[in-house]
């Protein structure tokens, strides 16, 4: 059954700030600010693809109760880090390019208002009656597509500081490189690492793997698009 939240986080859920195309000559104030930011965010970052891994680890023949528990602390997780994401941005300061103030108070408002989503999808799940298999399977469909509405604030959240000669700093700051998961996946685990680019199938596949058996062992996995 949470099948449908790993195909979801297939989206690219996952905050990445790797960029291509650096150049050579970056302004010492946006190297240092990039610093900055990026070495307060390592730990952030690296705290959301572990819990990304964690649903997706959790796999569709795990019983409800452990994808119940699993995704909750999942979701937790996340929201906790984006609001620490936001206090990052806040320390570093306004950066020095053209409108930084402004991309500043951006970015820590849309990380903060991601967290509070964050936490929303962990009451419904945590509202959820894993001893109703099928009442929970319908109800993990619409946290999935909750989480695929909020695929698109995550990535919407950092965009502006991910931009142009800032951008370019980030990406070559380690703190800011993508991530490794730390969380080993699950022995037996039907599901594989994200594809990016999959949001829309894997939301057709999220919505007919909900309407299958309660044991839910399906096997679909979502085919590629392009992200946007």
């Amino acid at each position: 059954m949470n099948k449908k939240l790993a195909a979801a986080l297939s989206g690219g859920a996952v905050l990445v700030l790797v960029l291509s195309g650096c150049s050579d000559d970056e302004g010492n104030k946006v190297e240092d600010w990039a610093k900055t930011f990026c070495d307060q965010a390592k730990p952030q970052i690296q705290k959301r693809a572990n819990a990304h891994q964690i649903i997706i680890s959790t796999a569709a023949d795990s019983k409800p109760a452990e994808i119940q528990a699993a995704d909750s602390k999942a979701f937790q997780d996340i929201a906790d880090a984006d609001r620490a994401l936001a206090k990052a941005v806040e320390a570093a300061g306004a950066p020095p390019v053209e409108n930084g103030e402004k991309v500043q108070q951006d970015a820590i408002k849309e990380l903060n208002a991601t967290a509070v989503a964050y936490e929303g999808l962990k009451k419904e799940v945590d509202a959820l009656d894993p001893a109703n298999q099928q009442k929970f399977a319908d109800g993990l469909q619409d946290v999935a597509d909750g989480l695929t509405k909020i695929e698109k604030m995550d990535q919407a959240a950092l965009a502006k500081l991910e931009e142009g000669e800032l951008g370019q700093a980030m990406a070559k700051q380690p703190g800011c490189q993508k991530p490794t998961a730390s969380v080993p996946p699950k022995t037996g685990s039907a599901t594989a690492s994200p594809q990016a680019g999959a949001t829309a199938s894997a939301k057709a596949s999220a919505s007919a793997s909900a309407k299958a058996s309660t044991s839910d062992k399906a096997s679909a996995k979502p085919a590629e698009e392009s992200s946007e």
